[in-house]
Order: structure tokens, then sequence, then C-alpha cells
């Protein structure tokens, strides 16, 4: 995934940081047990919140801290693996490989980049495919149509849009609560469709001058890569609109002591993101984002 799924520090509070931050940690610490230390590059704030929908009733939710690699003079606070963040690493593995595989069938530069990662991750990735065999299937099978419509230069931003949000929704079939399990595929099936059109927005410049398939592209009959205004807010019309369905899928679960960091990203972290993408101001590096959407703070 992409890194754009973040929450907004203005809600939440210094013990959910410290949660979010420690969700982060484990699911970090994971991967580099199941995978190797190569799989820990491939995290990102995506993957965390996927761990936090994912975290079983009875998960603990007090971290351990430890110093690490990354911070080697100081303790930070982390979970310590569970079926959530085993879970959350395999899933994560498995989109991420499917993900290289299909960057380098796009047309545009950069090649030598996901060779060197498909190179890196071929061992992990086919480790997570004998633990979670449905999901690779899915992610197969989604992303084989999605890269069939980007073939075809489809005009339509729902067709694809729906491949990846589908795909998305399918992390949640190994939850073993069914009423959760549907709450989940819903709720991540439209976070899907919104991080799909949001990357869409963030890579048009990029893809317009590769001559690489982009949806807006064919969708708004662009000339050039920006959007109009016109383009512009239809595309805020369809995002505003997956964030409502996310809302309103969230609502039928109680997510225990995740409600305010789940709040916070559906409720603002995800409207301050898409306008940082819109406005051109997002970084994949930056932190999480306060409320201003333009100040950010260290989580």
């Amino acid at each position: 995934m992409f890194g754009y799924v973040r929450p907004s520090l203005a809600r939440l509070t210094k013990e959910d940081k410290a949660r979010f931050g420690g969700v982060y940690c484990g699911l970090c610490r994971v991967l580099g047990e199941r995978y190797g230390q190569a799989a820990r590059f491939i995290l990102n704030y995506d993957f965390a919140f996927l761990a936090l929908l994912l975290w079983p009733e009875s998960g603990g939710t007090e971290a351990c801290r430890r110093s690490c690699i990354a911070h080697p003079f100081e303790k930070r606070g982390y979970f310590l693996g569970n079926e959530a963040l085993e879970l959350a690493a395999d899933e994560s593995m498995i989109l991420t490989w499917w993900q290289l595989r299909d960057a380098l069938s796009d047309p545009g530069g950069g090649k030598w980049k996901h060779r060197t990662a498909s190179l890196a991750l071929g061992r992990a990735y086919r480790r997570a495919r004998e633990r979670r065999p449905a999901f690779d299937a899915a992610a197969r099978l989604h992303l084989e149509a999605l890269g069939q419509m980007e073939r075809a230069h489809c005009p339509s931003l729902d067709e694809p849009a729906d491949a990846f949000a589908r795909l998305l929704s399918a992390a949640a079939a190994e939850v073993e609560n069914p009423v959760k399990q549907r709450v989940l595929g819903q709720l991540l099936y439209h976070l899907g469709r919104w991080i799909y059109l949001v990357d869409a927005a963030d890579d048009l410049a990029e893809d317009f001058a590769h001559g690489s398939y982009n949806p807006l592209l064919c969708r708004f009959s662009l000339n050039r890569g920006e959007l109009t205004e016109e383009a512009r807010e239809g595309l805020v019309v369809s995002l505003d609109h997956s964030i409502r369905l996310m809302a309103a899928a969230y609502e039928l679960w109680d997510f225990g002591v995740w409600s305010s960091i789940i709040q916070a990203t559906v409720y603002e972290g995800l409207f301050l993101v898409g306008r940082a993408v819109l406005e051109g101001t997002f970084q994949t590096g930056d932190t999480v984002f306060r409320f201003t959407g333009r100040n950010k703070e260290q989580l």
C-alpha cells in the first residue's frame, strides 16, 4: 500500500499516540521476525492501520518498551506479536509483492527499483503465500483484472477502483467473528477505493510524463498532468463519498480502545491527506497530520 492512511494527531490523546506507535513498531518487529530485515522497509501507516482494524478482542493493549535498530539510543513502545500483527504482516507482504509485479509491467520509469525490491522480497513472498493462500489468490485475481483495465486504458474511475477495493476487502476474510468480518469487509472496501483514487491523483503528473495509465487522465480527458477545476470537484465528491461509507461501516462495530484512533483517521486524517495530495503538498515520508494539515508532529 501507499502510506496515505493516517490519523490526525489533534484528535489523539497521549495514550492513543502511544498505542498507535506501539502497533506501528510492533508490526515492524513482526515483519522482521517473519520475513527478515528487508521486509521492514515495506512498513507504512496503511499497514499499521490494517493491523489495528484486525486486532482481536482478546489482544493486549499495553505496549512493551525496547530500543531497536532504527532507534538504538531510545526505547520505543511496541506490541508483541499477535494474530492481528501476523495477519497484517503476511497480507502486507503479499500485497507489496503483487504491486511490485504490477509496477514492472507498467511502461513508466524506475523499473530497477522494483526489480531490486522483487529480488529482495521473493523468498519472503513465497513464505507469506504459503501462510495465506486465499489472500494471495485474491490479490493475484484482482490485480490481474486491474492490469487488464490499465492496458485497455479504461476510462472509468469506478471499475479499476472497484478491483483494488475488492482486493483490500479480502484482507478481512480470515477474521473469525462473522459480524466483524462483514464490517471490516465493507470498511476496507471503501478504504481501498479511496486509496486507489488518492494514489491516482498523487501520481497524475508522473504518469502523464511517462505515458502511463492513470484513470483520472482517461476519465476527464486531461491533456496535461494536472486536474482541471471541474475534474478536481468531481474527484473530491467521489473521495468524500468513500469516506462517508467507511464511517458508516465503522459505526456498526465497537473497536474498543482503538475507536478514537480509527475516528481520528476516518473522520479527519483521510480528509487532510486527500486535501494535501490535491494541493500537491503531500509527502510519503511525512509524519502524521495535525488538524491543520500543514504543521506536522512526530508520532
